[in-house]
């Protein structure tokens, strides 16, 4: 995939394309996470796909946004797809910026042809699960010790550590902001779930589930055209059962060139 960057509002988005002429699926990361995420994904997908992995605003390579909204995260996808002139698009939200793709399937309805929900529900409630990245450091002199300062995170971020020009290095994120971005992600998206009428893939996972299955349940029966997959993994279906998650989008929307 190759890196690329647009601009918003003075502000840098980075993001990874794998290119070709499949049919474009725009990929969002959840918190913690960046485009990478999606490499796997984009390599089982090809060439009927073409992923498009934006680094989310504050997140990787991506400046920091002037606040972690909802809308401001929909804002940032409209732009990437506008500017790509991508025209429509199948939408993939991991997580917190699942709750994205389903607004923006709701709201820009011209711009999405195919919606992707992994592990968000219609109901969701923040209940401060990424506290403890508030005692990490924002930075430290050396990699070394940055990594050690994370304690068992250290092994999930040690290579995607940024080196700044000084020497010292970096998260790839400000752990303040994703706290504050989570903590916007809770509430009833009953609205947003249905507000759309696109073929709509919901995958979940059965190791503790993010998603009830009573309420996956219920999100596939209110909203008509969605499929729901159950995969054994974690919270990262994409990245516990990638040959899973790749089946169960050429499933869903088998029409993609």
């Amino acid at each position: 995939m190759q890196r690329n960057d647009i601009t918003i509002d003075g502000r840098r988005i980075s993001y990874l394309d794998a290119g070709g002429d499949g049919k474009p699926l725009l990929a969002m990361h959840g918190h913690l996470e960046e485009g990478t995420s999606w490499t796997e994904l984009a390599e089982r997908l090809a060439p009927q796909w073409r992923v498009i992995a934006p680094d989310q605003r504050g997140h990787g390579d991506s400046d920091r946004g002037p606040d972690y909204s909802p809308e401001g995260y929909v804002a940032d996808a409209v732009a990437v797809i506008e500017q790509l002139k991508l025209g429509t698009v199948t939408v993939l939200g991991h997580s917190g910026r699942a709750l994205t793709a389903m607004q923006l399937a709701a709201r820009h309805p011209e711009l999405v042809d195919g919606l992707i929900v992994e592990e968000l529900g219609a109901v969701h409630i923040s209940t401060g699960a990424l506290n403890f990245v508030l005692d990490w450091p924002r930075q430290a002199a050396t990699r070394q010790e940055l990594l050690d300062a994370l304690g068992f995170a250290g092994p999930m971020f040690g290579d995607v550590l940024r080196e700044n020009p000084d020497g010292s290095w970096r998260l790839p994120f400000v752990p303040r902001d994703m706290v504050d971005s989570e903590a916007l992600v809770g509430g009833d998206h009953w609205a947003d779930w249905l507000g759309s009428s696109c073929p709509a893939l919901l995958v979940v996972g059965n190791q503790v589930p993010s998603v009830d299955p009573g309420l996956a349940r219920e999100m596939a029966t209110r909203r008509p055209n969605t499929t729901v997959v159950t995969l054994d993994t974690d919270h990262f279906a994409h990245k516990g059962d990638p040959a899973g998650f790749a089946a169960a989008v050429r499933s869903a929307f088998p029409t993609a060139r």
